[in-house]
């Protein structure tokens, strides 16, 4: 598999670059943003699977070479970023991440997560999570319409992930049904590994604000999340 590596620091890179080539993959190493973006462009070889995005770089903003590289292709994104705040990887997953590491990470979690995404992008995967339904459900002011992929708010057409469509096309077939946290992982991101926690909370937090009624989703403590049917 083809692999973007956008990271100025070359220690790091040489680094990071001679472990992702012992594990398969072809490393390709853009310094800056607008390197990064160049790569990207079509050159008639095969396409990147994965581009692994470190946002500290030197000529433009982490967060928005992440806006243009999402505008231009759909390959799945992997934020690397020092801020462990939830806000910023919110902000991050709002803007087309697909997921996002925490430095100092370790390494077989970074190989975990980059052999996630890149099986999620896989043709028909994306479609595969969710059982499809003829129409749109609606719940309140939020409608979801599960054969397009399209959801709004107020007539007002909502941009989301991949995955944030999957969970929450999961949690809207069935509203007022808790789902157990590890049910949610397994039928959304298709794994049963542990640390997919922590990106489902980000995923529901994302959803919380993107959708603008926090209270939709509601949180059962312990076990797992819901949807609440305003009108029920």
């Amino acid at each position: 598999m083809r692999l973007l590596l956008v990271e100025d620091d070359n220690h790091v890179a040489g680094a990071l670059s001679a472990i992702l080539s012992r594990h398969g993959f072809q490393v390709t190493h853009a310094r800056s943003g607008e390197e990064a973006l160049k790569a990207l462009l079509p050159a008639g070889g095969p396409p990147f699977g994965v581009v692994l995005l470190d946002l500290g770089l030197p000529d433009q903003d982490g967060y928005e070479v992440c806006g243009k590289i999402r505008a231009r292709t759909s390959v799945p994104v992997i934020m690397v970023t020092a801020r462990a705040d939830v806000r910023s990887r919110i902000h991050g997953l709002n803007l087309g991440a697909d997921d996002y590491v925490v430095k100092p990470y370790d390494t077989g979690e970074l190989l975990a997560r980059i052999h996630a995404v890149a099986r999620r992008n896989q043709p028909g995967d994306a479609e595969g999570a969710v059982t499809p339904a003829p129409g749109a459900l609606v719940i309140g002011a939020v409608q979801v319409e599960l054969p397009t992929r399209r959801v709004s708010v107020d007539g007002e057409v909502v941009a989301l992930t991949r995955k944030e469509f999957d969970l929450l096309a999961l949690l809207v077939q069935r509203p007022g049904v808790v789902f157990r946290r590890e049910q949610i992982i397994s039928e959304v991101w298709r794994t049963s590994w542990e640390g997919t926690g922590r990106t489902l909370e980000v995923h529901v937090a994302s959803l919380r604000s993107k959708l603008r009624r926090p209270a939709l989703i509601e949180t059962v403590r312990g076990v797992g999340y819901r949807l609440v049917d305003p009108g029920a």
